[in-house]
């Protein structure tokens, strides 16, 4: 019997990314409290969020992701309005940041774990870029209150590491972990279009 793959994430980027591999897939988006615990370092809240959305859907093979922005240690996540959106931006401005993801697979009782760190340069964003990027209406559903994908691609001078890990969902790593799970990327993607 094929293993059917469940994406455990409402996020429409990280559906885009997973679908570049091939595959099909279900989606369920769980209910995970997202708070974070006081001085929880990025990488420990990545893991453990992204962990509670895999656990959270029962399925053959379930993926979960979370990502954060950090900068010296402090986590951003999506911004509550557009005045947050700004100080965030602001604080990004003219530094280089991280971008964690945490990914967890979890299939037949065991649940595998990747975190994969990017980091991303901003250049100096001035008020008058800062309001005509807010004006967009962009920021208010991506962590760091930023996508690469989007206008804000404008901002960032330099990336090291995964893009894709920037936008939502490493894909190399993930599919490391889909691999480890037992769910064949190369197979499935040719059986399914056979």
């Amino acid at each position: 019997m094929d293993k059917r793959l469940i994406l455990a994430s409402g996020s429409p980027r990280r559906r885009a990314l997973l679908a570049q591999l091939g595959v099909n897939f279900d989606v369920y988006v769980p209910s995970v409290d997202e708070s974070q615990k006081p001085n929880e370092d990025p990488t420990d809240y990545v893991t453990r969020i992204s962990s509670a959305k895999a656990q959270a859907v029962t399925g053959d093979v379930v993926l979960g992701a979370d990502t954060c922005v950090s900068l010296n240690g402090t986590i951003y996540g999506k911004p509550s309005d557009l005045g947050h959106a700004e100080v965030i931006l602001k604080e990004l401005s003219g530094k280089t940041h991280q971008v964690i993801t945490g990914v967890a697979v979890q299939f037949d009782g065991h649940l595998l774990n990747r975190v994969v760190q990017t980091d991303v340069e901003f250049i100096d964003v001035c008020q008058r870029a800062l309001d005509w990027y807010l004006d967009l209406g962009e920021s208010l559903d991506k962590a760091g209150a930023y996508g690469l994908q989007g206008a804000a691609g404008a901002f960032i001078s330099a990336i090291r590491g995964s893009h894709s890990n920037v936008i939502g969902l490493p894909l190399v790593e993930t599919a490391d972990l889909l691999r480890d799970a037992g769910f064949d990327l190369m197979y499935t993607a040719r059986s399914d279009h056979q």
